[in-house]
């Protein structure tokens, strides 16, 4: 388990981290969001040792992570897949992992067939693809066996072929009641692997719940229907003042069920093709949660929206 408590980091004038508290539980896939500069990859360096809090604490299983008496043995990390030694092989990368920390040389063999590395062992690193880098990196992360897993940006760079694998290596972990805590900015990506959601903007905690929760609490719900009495249905809706678009072949009409939708058009003599809710995707929903949270917008035509939807910071 993972815990932040009041965690707090400045850099001079800038807070980075503002009296950031969550729990991150085993036997979860837990997504970890933010817009860039949020401060995620700074908690996660926080809760490893890498940074030192200003205030704060930050434990893992109950201890400060730098007390571990074997650390890769107790969490497994990738923070930076580039940040290897680029002369080395892949083997000998992990094999002085191993032997820095105790564990047994096997371990190798093992995690490289896990990760589908095995054919590349002896190449070296610096000729890695970025997708290669991310799968040695969490080849590295499973050589201790540990109960505890933490991934910043691990599809980054990965084929769809491999984007599927970590989603449901991930999930086999948590399903196996390990810790898994993951960063990503892929929204489509994290409703699929992440159960649980802890968001934060400007180092601030924003939300802790289930992913459906998420998105539930931060969007409505919309009705979309498809006619070939198009005319007539959005003059029944604009007489009793529903707001309503055009999606593609669509209608979409807020602030109205299925029901009602269905007996209005049954009213005018309007024939039905389609009718369903549509609820806003994570990505939708994230949106709209971290709008005041972004530090830096774009221009689009007359609408100002976010430059990034999340990133690593």
């Amino acid at each position: 388990m993972i815990e932040a408590r009041g965690l707090t980091k400045r850099y001079g004038d800038k807070v980075a981290v503002d009296d950031l508290s969550f729990t991150v539980k085993p036997g979860t896939v837990t997504g970890f969001l933010g817009p860039n500069g949020a401060g995620k990859s700074t908690t996660m360096r926080m809760i490893l040792g890498l940074d030192r809090p200003t205030r704060g604490t930050a434990l893992v299983n109950g201890h400060p992570y730098t007390h571990a008496k074997a650390p890769l043995r107790e969490v497994g990390a990738l923070l930076d897949a580039k940040d290897v030694h680029g002369g080395r092989t892949a083997r000998a990368h992990l094999l002085s992992l191993c032997q820095s920390n105790g564990l047994p040389r096997r371990r190798v063999n093992d995690v490289l067939e896990l990760t589908g590395m095995s054919e590349v062992a002896g190449k070296r690193i610096k000729g890695f693809s970025l997708g290669m880098s991310q799968r040695l990196g969490i080849a590295a992360a499973m050589l201790g066996d540990p109960q505890i897993l933490m991934f910043d940006e691990p599809v980054n760079g990965l084929d769809p072929e491999g984007i599927l694998w970590i989603r449901n290596f991930m999930q086999s972990l948590a399903s196996r009641g390990r810790t898994v805590f993951v960063s990503s900015h892929l929204m489509s990506e994290m409703a699929l692997t992440a159960q649980h959601l802890i968001v934060i903007g400007r180092g601030k905690l924003l939300a802790d719940m289930s992913t459906q929760e998420f998105i539930n609490q931060n969007s409505s719900a919309r009705v979309r229907v498809r006619t070939p009495h198009a005319e007539a249905l959005l003059d029944a809706l604009a007489a009793q003042g529903t707001t309503t678009r055009k999606v593609d072949a669509f209608i979409e009409i807020d602030g109205l069920t299925t029901d009602a939708v269905g007996d209005l058009a049954a009213k005018h003599n309007v024939t039905i093709h389609e009718l369903f809710a549509q609820r806003s995707s994570l990505e939708e929903a994230f949106m709209e949660m971290t709008r005041d949270s972004v530090e830096y917008h774009a221009t689009v035509g007359d609408q100002q929206v976010p430059a990034t939807v999340g990133g690593a910071q």
